[in-house]
C-alpha cells in the first residue's frame, strides 16, 4: 500500500457498490471517511467500517468541498435512482454532482480519483442495449459529461464503466476491456468495487477508462481485452487475462 495514501473518501457510500467498496476497506490501514445523501444511513455506515461519515449533497458544492477535505484518494460511486428526474431530464448527481467533487478534489489535492461510470457511456453506448440507452438517455449523458470533466481535470485518474450491476458474491473473475466497445453483460458490485479499491494501488491503470463485466457475465464476444495486475491492498495481485 502507498504510504502517501492515508485517508480514503466513499462517495456514494450507501449505495450497492459504495457498500461492497467498504467491505472491501474494512481490514486496511486507511482511514474511510463515507459520503451519504441519507441522514438515516450514518448509524449504518459507522457499523459497516466507516472511521468518519458526512450527511451532504453533492449538487452542493460546498457540500463537495467538505466531504473531500483532507483525503487522498476518492472513490465516486454515486448513482441516481429510478425517478421522473432520471428519465425525464434534470440535474443529477452523476454528473452535476461529479463535476462538483471533481473540482473539489482538485482543490483538495487528491492523489487519485476512482469512479464508477457505466458501459453505455460514450464510446461504449452500443455495448448498452438500444431499449436501456433510452430509458436511460439522461442518466448517461450526465455520467458522459462526468467523465469528461475528469478526464480534462489534473487529477490521476481510472474511470471504471460496469455493465448491468448485481448483486451476486464476488466472482474474481473478471473480464477488461479498454476502448469503447469492448464487452456487454453483467457484473456484481463486489467485483467493481474489488477493482476500484485496487485502481489507486496499480499504477499502469493511471489516467485510463475501462470496460467491465464478469467472465460469466460475458453477453457476445469480448474485444480490446487488457492484461493487467489490479493490486487490492491486503491481497494478492489479480491477474486479468484475456
Amino acid at each position: 500500500m502507498s504510504s502517501e495514501i492515508q485517508r480514503v473518501l466513499v462517495a456514494g457510500a450507501s449505495g450497492g457498490t459504495g457498500r461492497e467498496i467498504l467491505q472491501r476497506l474494512r481490514d486496511t490501514d486507511l482511514t474511510v471517511r463515507a459520503m451519504t445523501h441519507s441522514p438515516d444511513k450514518e448509524h449504518e455506515l459507522s457499523n459497516q467500517g466507516a472511521d468518519e461519515v458526512i450527511v451532504g449533497d453533492l449538487l452542493d458544492p460546498a457540500d463537495a468541498s467538505r466531504a473531500v477535505a483532507d483525503c487522498d484518494m476518492v472513490l465516486c460511486a454515486v448513482g441516481s435512482k429510478p425517478s421522473p428526474r432520471v428519465v425525464f431530464g434534470g440535474e443529477l448527481v452523476d454528473g452535476a454532482g461529479v463535476e462538483n467533487l471533481v473540482h473539489a478534489a482538485v482543490a483538495a489535492d487528491v492523489d487519485h480519483f476512482v469512479f464508477e461510470s457505466a458501459i453505455g457511456v460514450g464510446d461504449s453506448r452500443e455495448k448498452m442495449p438500444a431499449p436501456f440507452r433510452a430509458l436511460l438517455w439522461n442518466n448517461l449523458n450526465q455520467k458522459n459529461h462526468a467523465e469528461a470533466v475528469l478526464r480534462t481535470s489534473p487529477l490521476t485518474y481510472t474511470i471504471i464503466r460496469p455493465g448491468g450491476l448485481t448483486n451476486a458474491p464476488a466472482t474474481e473473475d473478471v473480464l477488461v476491456g479498454e476502448g469503447g466497445e469492448t464487452v456487454s453483460g453483467r457484473i456484481p458490485r463486489a467485483d467493481v468495487a474489488r477493482l476500484m479499491v485496487a485502481a489507486p494501488f496499480t499504477p499502469e491503470v493511471e489516467n485510463r477508462t475501462f470496460e467491465v463485466v464478469s467472465r460469466d457475465g460475458l453477453r457476445g464476444t469480448a474485444r480490446g481485452l487488457v492484461e493487467l495486475d489490479w493490486r487490492v491492498p491486503g491481497e494478492e495481485a489479480i491477474e486479468i487475462e484475456e
